[in-house]
């Protein structure tokens, strides 16, 4: 009998995981994948808080040491002209970000939480969950051909957009939002850059960033319309719209190489309600947004953090499991509602409004200002203190 199972055992759930273990609960991690594996569909981007997380947690010279290059700096190229600065530090001091791949990021959290003392079945489907009255009390899988079953106090789904855990207990959503943008990415070798760099032109997107490997990801984004049409010809509307966008990219890209598959996704947002009887939510089964403001994996690792201080509370008798739990959807929905409605304005890639024109512009000779304009996006500076009142950053 386990305090708590975790379905899924990426970012959110490894994490989530290993703190509960750390704080001598009994953890269980389940996952379909066997580790060490990539997950196709990722944004990469570590913002400097989620670097934080790291930090506390005592993992990230573990990462550093795997060879993922820091990204110091970002750059803005709207066209007519470029931002460029570095990120400010969060208040631990922490000012670079990373873009692991996950096979790398993903073992070291998994190997985290069971050193801990968390029990890990990888290689293991759940297709049901386990009901004792009203409450979610266990799961049942299958693991190499055979079924198994763990029980637990309480059953977490980590278990990504397409959760199996909230679809089976039906967990409510709210603030949906349909799909706006769709993009397609690849890995290329010999395109060296130094930081991240977003290419932004009216309906069209291309960033740029190093991972491990010394390879780069570059990706390109479009409406949503025309990214299902692009998967027609994913290279040549690729290639197309990078020639167009960032032409010193695109003759940069004609030397080097593609090294792996394209990967590709139109992701709608949402929340999910994301806790009840025996069961809670974390990471993108809880809560979703486009990831053209990358915020997933910080995200991730932040309510990781939550959810292990709400479900260590209530399982310790501190206060009512439930009472905990509903903390925890509120401090996570009022942390992250701002960056949420700044996200899915951004997805439209419709151009900026003359007063945000105006905005950017008068950037160009402050570097103050550009640092924290990129602070919105690092997470280190809270969109409403940049922009003021909602309304203004629209």
């Amino acid at each position: 009998m386990y305090d708590v199972i975790i379905v899924g055992a990426r970012c959110a759930g490894a994490a989530t995981g290993m703190l509960l273990a750390r704080a001598g609960h009994r953890v269980l991690l389940v996952d379909r994948a066997m580790f060490p594996s990539d997950m196709r569909l990722s944004n990469h981007l570590l913002w400097p808080p989620g670097v934080a997380a790291l930090k506390r947690w005592g993992l990230l010279d573990e990462l550093i040491g795997t060879g993922c290059p820091p990204i110091t700096s970002g750059s803005m190229d709207l066209g007519p002209f470029r931002l460029t600065g570095g990120f400010l530090p969060t208040a631990d001091g922490v000012a670079e970000a990373y873009a692991p791949r996950r096979r790398v990021l993903d073992r070291i959290l998994v190997e985290a939480a069971t050193r801990a003392g968390a029990d890990l079945w990888d290689g293991c489907a759940v297709d049901e969950l386990i009901v004792d009255g009203r409450a979610v009390t266990g799961v049942r899988g299958r693991s190499g051909g055979r079924g198994v079953t763990g029980r637990g106090a309480v059953v977490v789904g980590a278990d990504g957009m397409r959760s199996t855990v909230a679809r089976l207990v039906d967990a409510p959503t709210y603030l949906a939002r349909p799909a706006r943008q769709g993009t397609y990415f690849s890995y290329w070798s010999g395109v060296p850059v130094s930081g991240s760099t977003l290419y932004s032109r009216p309906y069209r997107s291309v960033v740029a960033f190093p991972t491990h490997d010394d390879l780069t990801v570059v990706s390109v984004s479009w409406p949503v319309d025309e990214f299902r049409a692009a998967r027609a010809d994913i290279a040549g509307s690729y290639h197309r719209t990078i020639a167009e966008v960032a032409p010193e990219l695109a003759e940069r890209l004609s030397g080097g190489r593609r090294e792996e598959r394209w990967v590709g996704a139109a992701v709608p947002g949402r929340f999910r309600r994301p806790f009840g009887a025996g069961w809670a939510l974390v990471g993108d089964a809880g809560y979703l947004k486009d990831p053209c403001t990358a915020q997933g994996m910080t995200d991730a690792f932040q309510h990781a953090e939550l959810l292990a201080d709400a479900l260590d509370a209530g399982l310790r008798g501190e206060c009512a499991l439930d009472d905990t739990l509903a903390d925890y959807q509120r401090r996570r929905d009022a942390a992250v509602l701002p960056m949420y409605e700044f996200t899915c304005a951004r997805a439209g890639l419709e151009p900026a409004p003359l007063q945000m024109q105006a905005l950017l512009g008068a950037l160009r000779d402050d570097p103050t200002a550009i640092e924290r304009f990129f602070g919105i996006f690092a997470g280190t500076v809270p969109v409403q203190e940049f922009f003021g009142p909602p309304a203004q950053a629209a």
